[in-house]
């Protein structure tokens, strides 16, 4: 029998009792985190990134991608922390596709190690469809969103399932999320979408044109990981 409060309290007081062990290499961990100092120094920081859809950047180029300055997105600015890569990719896969809650605790943890140069209140996860919420059991940026210790708004909805989005090309990814989002109740001026990774933004910009749509006047993104 599946109990998520017996589960939530028994990893408690492990966390209380037994010594932190890194989720990479199981060495001892450090920080009161489940990473060693050597996992920790191999992360992959993601900088020198586009302001407005945090695609990678040459170190000597301007603020903006040139598709943003060609086309300015929905989204006013966009953070994400690291890019997926190893460790965080093997962390982020654990957690979304494996029910490793422990694996999601530590990206939120590492998420605000590299927090955005602005203020990052209120937060909108990502919401799931309830019908892939019932088999997943969990939402992932629900979870991420909560434990990064902000004030949240619940206010935007999954209205439509959509097919899975990893396997389809960018095009594809953005037909598939047509009207799959809608805002119920009054909504903030200003917001920040919070979800695990970030591939071509389409779920993002959806999110944001729902948001816009409902009368919020700024749309920012701060996510875990970034794929180049």
């Amino acid at each position: 029998m599946h109990i998520p409060g017996l589960l939530t309290l028994a990893s408690r007081l492990a966390r209380t009792l037994l010594p932190p062990v890194c989720q990479v290499c199981a060495e001892p961990g450090e920080q009161d985190r489940e990473l060693c100092a050597a996992c920790c120094l191999a992360l992959p920081w993601h900088t020198d990134a586009c302001a407005r859809c945090a695609a990678p950047l040459p170190d000597d180029a301007t603020a903006l991608c040139f598709r943003c300055e060609e086309s300015p997105p929905l989204l006013d600015a966009a953070w994400a922390g690291f890019r997926y890569e190893d460790p965080i990719s093997g962390l982020m896969l654990r957690y979304k596709f494996h029910e490793d809650l422990a694996a999601g605790r530590l990206l939120a943890q590492l998420m605000v190690l590299s927090p955005p140069p602005w203020d990052a209140v209120p937060l909108v996860a990502v919401p799931l469809h309830p019908s892939r919420l019932r088999r997943r059991g969990y939402d992932q940026a629900a979870q991420l969103a909560r434990q990064l210790g902000l004030p949240c708004w619940q206010g935007l909805h999954r209205v439509r399932a959509t097919l899975p989005q990893s396997e389809r090309s960018a095009d594809a990814r953005r037909h598939n999320l047509d009207g799959a989002f809608a805002v119920r109740g009054d909504v903030p001026e200003s917001v920040v979408l919070v979800d695990d990774v970030m591939t071509t933004g389409s779920t993002l910009h959806a999110c944001a044109e729902a948001l816009r749509n409902a009368g919020c006047q700024d749309v920012r993104a701060w996510v875990c990981a970034r794929v180049p």
